[in-house]
């Protein structure tokens, strides 16, 4: 198994300390093949997509001021 050194802000530090129980190796680790796996189903849809980024975008906030409009009003 490879190692990977890791940065995290002091004030994260103290709060993973306070939990010494967990591996939080296995965290990280857990957390990596999860990104991976989002963004390898995005990659899968994005090659199937027969819409431009530009009009995903345009779609994309179009749902957002409809939600912010359900949930904000």
């Amino acid at each position: 198994m490879t190692t990977m050194t890791l940065a995290v802000p002091e004030e994260l530090k103290h709060k993973m300390e306070s939990f010494a129980e967990i591996n939080w190796s296995e965290v990280a680790r857990q957390a990596f093949l999860q990104k991976i796996s989002d963004m390898e189903f995005l990659r899968k849809f994005k090659s199937k997509s027969a819409i431009t980024e530009e009009e995903a975008l345009q779609l994309g906030a179009g749902l957002s001021k409809k939600l912010a409009k359900r949930y904000v009003s």
